[in-house]
């Protein structure tokens, strides 16, 4: 199996993963400060927050193995994007048992 491309996708999916950790963190203190007053800015923020998280999950997830794509590099592509996928799930299961055991 190719290395670099085991590397880059474990970066790539690990850059996901703290841009996940970095928007809990921000929706977590900000419903703090918010309180519970209803309005027109939450939902705003909440669907500019949601297209832009979109876009960056999928250039971050996407954008290489559909530059490899269509260079040619079918295979490699492929491999990109099941590797990126197969990290995140890693992550996905490690976040799953830190949950069950209420470590954090």
């Amino acid at each position: 199996m190719n290395k670099k491309l085991v590397k880059f996708a474990f970066l790539s999916a690990l850059g996901q993963a703290a841009y996940i950790l970095l928007i809990a963190l921000f929706v977590l203190y900000t419903g703090r400060l918010e309180g519970n007053e209803p309005g027109i800015l939450p939902i705003i923020t909440f669907l500019l927050l949601f297209v832009f998280s979109a876009s960056l999950s999928g250039a971050l997830i996407l954008g290489k193995p559909i530059l490899l794509y269509l260079e040619g590099k079918k295979k490699e592509a492929i491999m990109l994007f099941g590797l990126t996928l197969g990290w995140l799930m890693l992550f996905l299961i490690i976040t799953l048992i830190i949950a069950a055991n209420k470590i954090f």
